[in-house]
């Protein structure tokens, strides 16, 4: 690539600034990385931004921090994609794993238990604001909110797999492309026209170099040894039946079928984890929900939560604690690993289609599917947070409406109260509910 300018040390320590501020979600990790790159460095064009960020919301696993990889690597090659990438959630893991250690641990205390119940509480909340803004940014037209609507139904109707519904909604948004349907060629909200953009340092004159492309593909296949190799060597030592065998075996799994954003992996991994592993009850995976929002990085740092939890309660010969840390340690290794895979595989390529319409297309129509899974998800959520007790009819979890928990209820209220009507911001609201939750728990309320 031509010479833009930007030193490497002086981008480490703008990854640094982001990897701190990487709070909110893949929504307010975008916000933070476009306000500093694109607008306040003038590093990145917007139209360059938004094209990177289309191809890392049709890529499976967490987008921002595929994002922040991306970027990385437009401007300083592979070495400035695994520095952006690995910084981005480098505070997370730890700060996970050490929550996850104090969970374990005391996670039955009263004290400890009020805390995470105020914070399920206003992770229903933002769920459900996740749901509205997605939504208005996706949903431009009818055809677009009948796609999120048949994905929601598809969902939770019939249990269809939504990486089969992501599909089909991406090859309707390129067929649609490809035959000029207005609902595709004008409804994509991550499309930026060039006259939009302000001077940068890596505009759209700036092409990749054949050694960028050759060291990403090199890049490309050394993730994909680090991520196979390891856990091949699991299965041959310890068999397909040892909890650190299936761990690495389903998020693997997960890494590759999870297409849609980090709240479409949530959603995959709830089901997975604790109605067919049973590694967690419905209310421990929302309070590790609840500990990935309060802390820097994806919100699929939840999943290392989720790996320590199943193998601290299955540690056979080893200490729980040690089990735990292992488990929770390959989750994190086989759900990233891949990321970095899809971005030095495909970004070269993705690099030449920077104006392909018919891409655009399949993307619009993917953010519509995706508003339809992050709307199953919230019903999932609130089902499990506001009713102490479900049943089942045809495949689907019912709430017992005399099950009622006030105080869940009273508390989701008041945090939806703060997002929509008071934008308050989202860690004033968990503060504030999970001293709510610690106020109901001195007071017997709960």
């Amino acid at each position: 690539m031509q010479d833009h300018g930007i030193s490497w040390s002086e981008a480490l320590r703008v990854w640094v600034r982001v990897a701190a501020l990487s709070f909110g979600g893949p929504a307010g990790q975008i916000a933070v990385m476009h306000r500093i790159l694109v607008d306040e460095k003038r590093w990145i064009s917007e139209t360059r931004f938004l094209h990177a960020l289309n191809y890392c919301m049709l890529l499976p696993g967490p987008e921002a921090q595929q994002l922040a990889t991306y970027i990385g690597w437009l401007m300083h090659g592979v070495r400035g994609g695994l520095v952006a990438g690995l910084l981005f959630i480098l505070p997370g893991i730890i700060a996970i794993m050490a929550l996850s250690y104090i969970y374990a641990l005391f996670g039955s205390v009263g004290f400890v238990a009020a805390l995470f119940f105020g914070l399920k509480a206003a992770v229903l909340a933002i769920v459900v604001e996740a749901v509205v803004r997605v939504g208005k940014r996706a949903l431009k037209n009818r055809v677009m909110q009948g796609l999120a609507a048949g994905a929601f139904l598809a969902l939770l109707l019939f249990q269809v797999p939504f990486p089969l519904i992501i599909l089909a909604a991406g090859v309707i948004g390129f067929m649609g492309a490809r035959m000029n349907h207005q609902a595709f060629t004008g409804a994509n909200g991550h499309h930026a026209t060039k006259s939009q953009d302000h001077p940068s340092l890596l505009d759209d004159t700036m092409s990749q170099t054949a050694a960028m492309r050759r060291g990403a593909y090199i890049a490309a296949l050394c993730a994909a040894m680090l991520w196979i190799a390891p856990v091949a060597a699991l299965i041959m030592a310890l068999g397909e039946g040892h909890i650190f065998s299936q761990i690495a075996l389903f998020f693997s799994k997960m890494a590759v079928v999870t297409f849609g954003g980090a709240y479409a992996v949530l959603a995959y991994v709830a089901q997975q984890a604790v109605e067919n592993f049973h590694w967690l009850k419905p209310g421990e995976m929302l309070d590790g929900l609840g500990m990935a929002e309060t802390t820097p990085g994806p919100l699929v740092m939840v999943l290392q939560f989720v790996g320590f939890m199943g193998a601290f309660r299955d540690a056979g010969s080893l200490s729980p604690l040690l089990s735990g840390t292992i488990g929770g340690l390959i989750a994190t290794w086989v759900t990233f690993a891949p990321c970095f895979l899809w971005i030095f595989l495909g970004a070269p390529f993705i690099e030449q289609l920077r104006d392909n319409r018919a891409l655009a297309g399949a993307l619009s129509a993917i953010t519509a599917a995706v508003v339809g899974v992050i709307l199953n998800l919230a019903v999932w959520f609130a089902v499990h947070t506001l009713f102490s007790q479900t049943q089942t009819w045809h495949g689907m979890d019912l709430p017992v409406l005399a099950s009622v928990n006030p105080a869940a209820l009273a508390l989701s209220c008041g945090a939806a109260l703060a997002i929509f009507r008071l934008k308050a911001g989202m860690l004033q609201v968990l503060a504030a509910t999970s001293a709510a939750g610690i106020a109901a728990w001195l007071a017997g309320a709960i």
